[in-house]
């Protein structure tokens, strides 16, 4: 399946802009919206073909709502890429754990995040 529409969610305006900037100009088609709760309201919806979420936000973190996702059967099948400016070591099995299939660190650069997209 090819990768052409992404949600971005991100609690920091800064970092949902500098995504959608950084994937649209790669001819990403791409929504953004800013909290773990509106993500899990609205991907079904939406039905994106990638969703990368921080896992630091207000509310529902990432990757209590990477859970909910991969419960909801409407949504389950949708690839998650955490990301995260402090990222840890065990922050990459707690994701896989929620069900997100890689974790990434921000500032997240270009080449890494097409290298991920290009594994799922």
């Amino acid at each position: 399946m090819a990768i052409e529409k992404v949600l971005i969610v991100d609690d920091s305006t800064t970092d949902r802009f500098y995504l959608t900037e950084l994937l649209e100009n790669e001819g990403f088609q791409v929504v953004a919206l800013e909290s773990g709760e509106a993500c899990v309201e609205k991907a079904p919806e939406i039905m994106p073909d990638l969703i990368i979420m921080d896992i630091i936000m207000t509310g529902l973190s990432g990757f209590q709502a990477t859970r909910s996702l991969s419960k909801d059967p409407k949504t389950a099948d949708i690839p998650v890429i955490l990301c995260s400016g402090k990222l840890q070591v065990t922050d990459h099995t707690w994701a896989a754990k929620m069900g997100a299939k890689d974790c990434i660190q921000k500032p997240i650069e270009l080449a890494e995040l097409k290298a991920i997209i290009e594994k799922l």
